[in-house]
Protein backbone atom coordinates (compact mmCIF):
# COMPACT_ATOMS: atom_id res chain seq x y z
CA UNK A 1 0.00 0.00 0.00
CA UNK A 2 1.56 3.65 -0.77
CA UNK A 3 1.24 5.59 1.92
CA UNK A 4 1.87 9.81 2.65
CA UNK A 5 3.51 9.93 5.48
CA UNK A 6 5.17 6.64 6.28
CA UNK A 7 7.23 4.21 4.47
CA UNK A 8 7.13 0.61 5.23
CA UNK A 9 9.80 -1.62 3.75
CA UNK A 10 9.85 -5.73 4.91
CA UNK A 11 13.20 -7.08 5.42
CA UNK A 12 12.73 -11.20 5.72
CA UNK A 13 10.43 -11.63 8.93
CA UNK A 14 10.93 -8.52 9.81
CA UNK A 15 9.04 -4.86 8.64
CA UNK A 16 10.65 -1.31 9.15
CA UNK A 17 7.84 1.50 9.10
CA UNK A 18 9.53 4.67 8.80
CA UNK A 19 7.79 8.56 9.81
CA UNK A 20 8.85 9.80 6.83
CA UNK A 21 7.93 14.17 7.23
CA UNK A 22 11.86 15.06 8.08
CA UNK A 23 10.38 18.48 7.33
CA UNK A 24 8.76 18.41 10.26
CA UNK A 25 10.71 16.68 12.16
CA UNK A 26 8.18 13.32 11.83
CA UNK A 27 5.93 14.99 14.48
CA UNK A 28 2.54 13.43 14.02
CA UNK A 29 -0.43 14.58 12.35
CA UNK A 30 -3.52 12.90 11.79
CA UNK A 31 -2.94 10.99 8.38
CA UNK A 32 0.61 9.56 10.36
CA UNK A 33 -0.85 8.03 12.54
CA UNK A 34 -4.31 6.67 10.59
CA UNK A 35 -1.41 5.36 8.75
CA UNK A 36 0.57 3.95 11.40
CA UNK A 37 -2.12 1.96 12.67
CA UNK A 38 -2.86 0.61 9.00
CA UNK A 39 1.03 -0.51 8.70
CA UNK A 40 0.69 -1.99 12.25
CA UNK A 41 -2.06 -4.00 11.50
CA UNK A 42 -1.11 -4.74 8.13
CA UNK A 43 2.00 -6.26 9.48
CA UNK A 44 0.49 -8.61 12.42
CA UNK A 45 -1.85 -9.67 9.67
CA UNK A 46 0.43 -10.70 6.86
CA UNK A 47 1.61 -13.89 7.94
CA UNK A 48 5.55 -13.03 7.66
CA UNK A 49 6.48 -9.98 10.04
CA UNK A 50 7.66 -11.73 13.71
CA UNK A 51 8.72 -8.45 14.70
CA UNK A 52 8.60 -4.45 13.47
CA UNK A 53 11.05 -1.82 13.60
CA UNK A 54 9.70 1.79 14.03
CA UNK A 55 12.47 4.88 13.22
CA UNK A 56 12.38 8.27 11.56
CA UNK A 57 13.75 9.98 8.47
CA UNK A 58 15.91 12.34 8.48
CA UNK A 59 17.30 14.14 11.85
CA UNK A 60 14.96 13.25 14.32
CA UNK A 61 12.43 10.29 15.18
CA UNK A 62 9.41 12.55 15.92
CA UNK A 63 9.32 15.59 17.58
CA UNK A 64 5.86 14.56 18.51
CA UNK A 65 2.56 16.60 17.84
CA UNK A 66 2.64 18.34 15.05
CA UNK A 67 2.00 22.15 16.92
CA UNK A 68 1.75 24.24 13.72
CA UNK A 69 -1.39 23.62 12.66
CA UNK A 70 -3.56 21.85 15.78
CA UNK A 71 -6.92 22.68 14.65
CA UNK A 72 -6.58 22.22 11.36
CA UNK A 73 -7.68 19.49 9.13
CA UNK A 74 -4.54 17.61 9.94
CA UNK A 75 -4.13 18.80 13.48
CA UNK A 76 -4.53 16.20 16.59
CA UNK A 77 -6.02 19.01 18.88
CA UNK A 78 -9.40 20.90 17.83
CA UNK A 79 -9.63 24.62 18.59
CA UNK A 80 -12.21 24.86 20.83
CA UNK A 81 -12.96 23.55 24.70
CA UNK A 82 -10.65 22.01 26.95
CA UNK A 83 -13.45 18.64 26.17
CA UNK A 84 -12.95 18.67 23.23
CA UNK A 85 -8.97 18.81 23.15
CA UNK A 86 -9.57 16.18 26.02
CA UNK A 87 -11.37 14.12 23.21
CA UNK A 88 -8.95 14.83 20.47
CA UNK A 89 -6.41 13.10 22.44
CA UNK A 90 -8.28 10.47 23.61
CA UNK A 91 -9.43 9.55 19.41
CA UNK A 92 -5.94 10.63 18.44
CA UNK A 93 -2.81 9.97 19.55
CA UNK A 94 -3.99 7.72 22.35
CA UNK A 95 -4.77 5.10 20.54
CA UNK A 96 -1.84 4.77 18.88
CA UNK A 97 0.04 4.65 21.81
CA UNK A 98 -2.15 1.87 23.19
CA UNK A 99 -1.88 0.31 19.58
CA UNK A 100 1.97 -0.04 19.39
CA UNK A 101 1.99 -1.22 23.04
CA UNK A 102 -0.42 -3.89 22.64
CA UNK A 103 0.99 -5.16 18.97
CA UNK A 104 0.82 -8.42 19.02
CA UNK A 105 4.28 -8.11 17.34
CA UNK A 106 7.34 -7.07 19.52
CA UNK A 107 7.93 -3.61 18.14
CA UNK A 108 11.86 -2.16 18.36
CA UNK A 109 12.19 1.65 18.03
CA UNK A 110 15.43 2.06 16.01
CA UNK A 111 15.71 5.59 17.87
CA UNK A 112 17.82 7.91 15.26
CA UNK A 113 17.56 11.36 16.44
CA UNK A 114 15.84 13.37 18.91
CA UNK A 115 12.69 11.85 20.30
CA UNK A 116 10.31 14.52 21.87
CA UNK A 117 7.21 14.90 23.98
CA UNK A 118 4.62 12.83 22.03
CA UNK A 119 7.69 11.21 20.01
CA UNK A 120 9.72 10.12 23.50
CA UNK A 121 6.22 8.22 24.34
CA UNK A 122 6.09 6.41 20.99
CA UNK A 123 9.34 5.42 21.67
CA UNK A 124 8.90 4.42 25.03
CA UNK A 125 5.47 2.37 23.70
CA UNK A 126 7.91 -0.15 21.73
CA UNK A 127 9.29 -2.94 23.78
CA UNK A 128 12.89 -2.36 22.87
CA UNK A 129 14.93 0.55 21.83
CA UNK A 130 18.71 0.95 20.16
CA UNK A 131 19.57 4.48 19.95
CA UNK A 132 21.89 6.63 18.11
CA UNK A 133 24.79 7.98 19.93
CA UNK A 134 23.60 11.99 19.07
CA UNK A 135 19.69 10.73 20.02
CA UNK A 136 17.78 12.57 23.13
CA UNK A 137 15.06 11.70 25.01
CA UNK A 138 12.74 14.48 25.89
CA UNK A 139 9.30 14.84 27.94
CA UNK A 140 9.01 18.36 26.52
CA UNK A 141 5.83 19.42 27.74
CA UNK A 142 6.58 21.65 30.58
CA UNK A 143 8.90 23.76 28.03
CA UNK A 144 5.72 24.95 26.54
CA UNK A 145 3.40 24.54 29.80
CA UNK A 146 1.93 21.23 28.64
CA UNK A 147 0.72 18.31 31.10
CA UNK A 148 2.59 15.20 29.19
CA UNK A 149 -0.49 14.10 28.05
CA UNK A 150 0.70 10.73 25.85
CA UNK A 151 1.63 8.34 28.02
CA UNK A 152 5.22 9.31 29.75
CA UNK A 153 3.79 9.48 32.96
CA UNK A 154 3.04 5.50 32.71
CA UNK A 155 5.72 4.39 30.60
CA UNK A 156 8.87 6.47 32.33
CA UNK A 157 8.44 5.95 35.56
CA UNK A 158 8.43 2.21 35.08
CA UNK A 159 11.92 2.13 32.56
CA UNK A 160 13.86 4.73 34.44
CA UNK A 161 12.79 5.45 38.21
CA UNK A 162 10.24 7.61 39.80
CA UNK A 163 13.44 10.46 40.57
CA UNK A 164 14.38 10.23 37.02
CA UNK A 165 10.97 10.73 35.66
CA UNK A 166 9.70 13.56 37.97
CA UNK A 167 13.25 15.26 36.77
CA UNK A 168 12.44 15.05 32.96
CA UNK A 169 9.17 15.54 33.16
CA UNK A 170 9.08 18.72 35.69
CA UNK A 171 12.01 20.31 33.82
CA UNK A 172 11.43 18.76 30.35
CA UNK A 173 15.65 18.14 30.50
CA UNK A 174 16.88 16.16 27.57
CA UNK A 175 18.24 12.43 28.63
CA UNK A 176 20.95 11.50 26.19
CA UNK A 177 21.38 8.40 24.48
CA UNK A 178 24.49 7.30 26.84
CA UNK A 179 22.39 8.19 30.28
CA UNK A 180 19.44 6.01 28.79
CA UNK A 181 21.18 3.22 28.40
CA UNK A 182 22.75 3.20 31.70
CA UNK A 183 19.26 3.79 33.28
CA UNK A 184 18.14 0.65 30.79
CA UNK A 185 15.70 2.82 29.09
CA UNK A 186 17.69 1.72 25.80
CA UNK A 187 18.69 -1.69 24.72
CA UNK A 188 21.84 -0.67 22.76
CA UNK A 189 23.96 2.64 21.84
CA UNK A 190 25.23 3.03 18.42
CA UNK A 191 27.26 5.36 16.12
CA UNK A 192 24.72 6.88 13.64
CA UNK A 193 26.14 4.69 10.47
CA UNK A 194 25.98 1.76 12.48
CA UNK A 195 22.25 2.05 13.78
CA UNK A 196 20.42 0.42 11.52
CA UNK A 197 22.39 -2.89 11.24
CA UNK A 198 22.73 -3.29 14.89
CA UNK A 199 19.19 -2.88 15.30
CA UNK A 200 18.42 -4.92 12.64
CA UNK A 201 20.41 -7.84 13.85
CA UNK A 202 18.33 -7.58 16.79
CA UNK A 203 15.34 -7.76 15.40
CA UNK A 204 16.21 -10.71 13.11
CA UNK A 205 16.77 -12.25 16.41
CA UNK A 206 13.89 -11.56 17.96
CA UNK A 207 12.18 -13.21 14.54
CA UNK A 208 14.19 -15.95 14.65
CA UNK A 209 12.51 -16.84 17.78
CA UNK A 210 9.57 -19.05 18.55
CA UNK A 211 6.61 -16.38 17.55
CA UNK A 212 3.83 -17.75 19.55
CA UNK A 213 6.35 -17.67 23.21
CA UNK A 214 7.57 -14.71 22.70
CA UNK A 215 3.90 -12.69 21.77
CA UNK A 216 2.66 -14.72 24.95
CA UNK A 217 5.68 -13.17 27.23
CA UNK A 218 4.66 -9.97 25.77
CA UNK A 219 1.50 -9.99 26.75
CA UNK A 220 1.95 -11.68 30.22
CA UNK A 221 4.50 -9.09 31.15
CA UNK A 222 2.52 -6.14 30.93
CA UNK A 223 -0.54 -7.47 32.22
CA UNK A 224 1.71 -8.29 35.27
CA UNK A 225 2.70 -4.90 35.87
CA UNK A 226 -1.17 -4.84 37.95
CA UNK A 227 -0.97 -7.86 38.72
CA UNK A 228 -0.37 -10.13 42.16
CA UNK A 229 2.55 -12.48 41.72
CA UNK A 230 -0.44 -15.38 41.97
CA UNK A 231 -2.78 -14.57 39.43
CA UNK A 232 0.28 -13.73 37.04
CA UNK A 233 1.71 -17.28 37.60
CA UNK A 234 -1.75 -18.67 37.21
CA UNK A 235 -1.67 -16.59 33.38
CA UNK A 236 1.51 -18.24 33.08
CA UNK A 237 0.59 -21.43 33.43
CA UNK A 238 -2.40 -21.52 30.76
CA UNK A 239 0.23 -19.80 28.50
CA UNK A 240 2.58 -22.62 29.32
CA UNK A 241 0.31 -24.90 28.29
CA UNK A 242 -0.11 -23.52 25.25
CA UNK A 243 3.87 -23.58 24.02
CA UNK A 244 3.94 -26.96 25.35
CA UNK A 245 1.71 -28.08 23.05
CA UNK A 246 2.88 -26.87 19.80
CA UNK A 247 5.01 -27.88 17.21
CA UNK A 248 7.75 -25.01 17.92
CA UNK A 249 8.23 -26.35 21.02
CA UNK A 250 8.79 -30.23 19.40
CA UNK A 251 11.01 -28.37 16.71
CA UNK A 252 12.90 -26.56 19.50
CA UNK A 253 13.60 -29.82 21.63
CA UNK A 254 14.66 -31.14 18.36
CA UNK A 255 17.25 -28.90 17.43
CA UNK A 256 18.52 -29.06 21.46
CA UNK A 257 19.06 -32.81 21.40
CA UNK A 258 21.09 -32.14 17.63
CA UNK A 259 23.07 -29.43 18.83
CA UNK A 260 22.00 -26.80 15.75
CA UNK A 261 19.73 -24.09 15.66
CA UNK A 262 15.81 -24.35 15.59
CA UNK A 263 13.33 -23.15 12.78
CA UNK A 264 10.29 -22.19 14.48
CA UNK A 265 6.97 -21.79 12.18
CA UNK A 266 4.41 -20.41 14.52
CA UNK A 267 2.42 -23.29 15.05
Amino acid sequence: MSYQTILVRPDGAVTVVTLNRPERLNALNRTMIAELHDALDAAARDGRTRALVLTGAGRAFCAGADLSDPGGPGGLLPDASPESKRQGLRHGIHPLILAIHRADLPVIAMVNGDAAAGGCDLALACDLRVAAEPARFMESFARIGLFPGTGGCWFLPRQVGLAKASEMMFTGAPLGAADAYRLGLVNDVAPAVELEPRTLALARRVAAGPPIAVRLAKMVMYRSLTMDLATSLELAAACESITLTSRDHEAGLAAFRDRREPTFEGR
